[in-house]
């Protein structure tokens, strides 16, 4: 008998999975068997747009393809990483610093050559990618690892009044869910704690928070002293797609320095172990040499503050007097000065060097919080890059309170959500919305054996500052110290979600305070708000134009904000929510990351889910959080009946901490 090789990445033969006829289209077999025809004639003209093709993407665009979706256009901004090779399966090692959308879209043509697939190498959130563009989907599904462009692509969707399939994981973890403009909660209708996930581009290359910079300092102890991981890498990333938006541009730059005369790239700690683990040659290295390369890569700049590199020799002639630390009380809580921390690089180097010496050739340290050099080195690098980038420097107690665990990603978990993406979207073209669900996967099956649990939607916050119909929001700040920069970058922008706000004062003469269009308002970036007679009880409006979202601010002047808190949301939105008559449960929209993303839900469940692989009927969140400890960080809803109990399990469950997503750092 003769046998046939098979690819273990692609089907056994094309022809099964696009069977051919003679002088005919191309058509799916695998599902339009178990399909009744009219949905899977929807599949086949359906148009839907993916969002991000990395983790989830990947698995998704495969099995939209093999389920029969024949139109789809996929974005994604970023490029193919080394790291990205052992879970995003579409990608091979020769496709390293090329576009994730385009080469995800010719590894998928060859599940099904007939599919009509358009990739874009691009930003969600460029303007070019308005309403109009999304209402040309009947589906759109975010695979995505950060929150920033999740909440535009919702806010997009609730303007073109697409649905939206949210996902995300966390490890072990995963969650899907739908949103629908009317039906269901939004992205955003309930606050999301701080987020605890960070892109590897924005560690190495632009970080803007100091656990930005603690996590590139525990990354740097491994690559200098312990186990060597491809996704810890810490130097300047060359690919990164935001300093080369040109995918050519990226893969060049990947590439360059193994082409380039006879460079050869040696990994950090070989060069650190030629250099001896000499401390003056490693400081200039990571605080000198490699953020002067950063500032090569202009395009990072144009809109941010530039890094300051440090020289050794320089820090060395600061007088003593200005290197006094700050703070009171232990020692542990003083902040030190630049030349404080170099000293302390200094020293911890030398002495985990001895240490590497001691426990003899090839071996590793591993780092450990209580470990009072490896902590002391940590704390050094951090504070250093958090100079180099202009923040506030942090003290030795604070470094090791924020320091935490990584979470990695799992391809498996990727793979279940993907499948669980394509139910949901099943349903709505059957127009079976009422049969949506928002689900979570758990790492351990909970006392009711399962492992899946689908929860009813929950309908729109009626106080969101997103999807109600008058969003509206009030602001606490000193007006007297609050600038027209800060309201646009740090308040409009980064809290409320904004690309390109545009405000104006609503003091009868419609004054004009900030302008979308370049150079407008540009003279009032550095004045006070009080300077534009902005005081307590103003009323700012304020338009995204790309977004179809209006906003009205309320501005209540305060003069006693904590120390370090520039403004306070009251209410942290929604804040006017009217109390449920029956018990009821708080909950978190879902991105599928523990963090912020978790849908809420408490309507009444299906009898026959076709999600729930174990059981049918569906189960009480707090019977899921019980199951998982790694799970009890999600806030989840009811499904069925809620129980006195169980709603007091749940309000102890929305105090917890949580994390994100997929294909990100992860910190406790």
């Amino acid at each position: 008998m003769r046998t046939r090789r098979v690819s273990p990445h692609f089907p056994q033969d094309q022809t099964a999975a696009c069977p051919r006829r003679r002088n005919a289209e191309p058509t799916m077999a695998q599902l339009v068997g178990p399909l009744r025809k009219e949905l899977a004639d929807s599949l086949s003209s359906c148009r839907v747009l993916v969002v991000g093709a990395g983790g989830i993407g990947c698995e998704l665009l495969k099995n939209l393809v093999l389920a029969g979706f024949k139109n789809i256009e996929v974005i994604d901004l970023d490029t193919i990483d080394v790291s990205n090779l052992n879970r995003q399966f579409l990608f091979q090692k020769k496709h390293v610093g090329k576009s994730k959308a385009q080469v995800a879209k010719e590894s998928v043509l060859r599940f099904c050559p007939s599919a009509n697939i358009t990739a874009y190498h691009d930003s969600i959130m460029n303007p070019d990618y308005n309403v109009e563009f999304f209402r040309n989907f009947q589906l759109v599904m975010n695979a995505l690892d950060n929150r920033a462009a999740r909440n535009h692509v919702n806010r997009m969707c609730l303007a073109a009044d697409i649905p939206l399939i949210e996902s995300g994981t966390a490890g072990y973890l995963g969650q899907v869910t739908v949103i629908k403009k009317g039906q269901t909660e939004c992205y955003e209708c309930q606050p999301k704690p701080t987020q605890k996930t960070f892109p590897g581009c924005t560690i190495r290359n632009t970080p803007s928070e100091p656990i930005h910079c603690i996590v590139w300092a525990k990354y740097l102890f491994n690559q200098l002293f312990g186990e060597e991981d491809a996704d810890q890498e810490v130097s300047p990333d060359t690919a990164d797609p935001e300093a080369a938006w040109n995918p050519a541009d990226a893969a060049a730059r990947a590439t360059a320095s193994d082409q380039d005369g006879d460079i050869k790239r040696v990994s950090t700690k070989e060069w650190a172990r030629s250099t001896g683990y000499d401390p003056v040659k490693l400081f200039n290295k990571l605080f000198k040499d490699d953020i002067m390369y950063l500032l090569t890569m202009d395009k990072l700049w144009k809109k941010r503050k530039a890094p300051l590199p440090l020289d050794w020799t320089e820090i060395q002639q600061i007088e003593s007097s200005q290197e006094e630390a700050c703070g009171t009380g232990l020692k542990d809580q003083h902040v030190l000065g630049v030349q404080g921390y170099a000293q302390l690089f200094r020293r911890s180097v030398e002495t985990l060097r001895s240490q590497l010496i001691e426990k003899g050739e090839g071996a590793e340290l591993v780092w450990d919080k209580d470990d009072p050099p490896a902590m002391d080195f940590v704390t050094a690098a951090a504070n250093l890059r958090m100079n180099v980038f202009s923040m506030n420097m942090k003290s030795r107690f604070d470094v090791k309170s924020m320091a935490g665990n990584i979470i990695p990603a799992i391809a498996t978990t990727n793979a279940v959500i993907a499948g669980l993406i394509v139910l949901e979207a099943l349903k709505i073209l059957n127009s079976d919305f009422d049969q949506c669900r928002t689900i979570f996967l758990n790492k351990q099956p909970n006392p009711r054996k399962k492992l899946l649990v689908p929860c009813a939607l929950d309908h729109p916050n009626p106080n969101c500052y997103v999807c109600t119909s008058k969003p509206e929001v009030t602001v606490k700040l000193n007006v007297h110290k609050t600038i027209v920069q800060a309201l646009q970058d740090k308040i409009l922008k980064e809290k409320f979600g904004m690309v390109a706000p545009d405000v104006q004062i609503e003091d009868g003469k419609g004054t004009i305070l900030i302008s979308s269009e370049e150079g407008e308002t540009e003279a009032n970036n550095n004045k006070f708000l009080s300077d534009f007679g902005i005081r307590n009880g103003s009323r700012l409006q304020v338009d995204d134009f790309l977004q179809d979202y209006t906003l009205l601010v309320n501005v209540i002047h305060s003069e006693e904000l904590e120390k370090d808190v520039e403004f306070e949301v009251v209410g942290d939105a929604p804040d006017k929510a009217p109390a449920p008559s029956a018990p009821e449960e708080e909950k978190n929209i879902a991105n599928g990351n523990k963090d912020s993303a978790q849908p809420s839900t408490s309507s009444k469940a299906a009898e026959d889910d076709d999600v729930l692989l174990v059981d049918s009927d569906e189960e009480p969140s707090s019977s899921t959080m019980e199951a998982s400890p790694e799970s009890s960080n999600r806030k989840r809803k009811h499904c069925d009946a809620d129980t006195d109990d169980a709603a007091s399990k749940r309000k102890r469950l929305d105090q917890q901490p949580a994390d994100d997503d997929d294909d990100v750092i992860a910190l406790d």
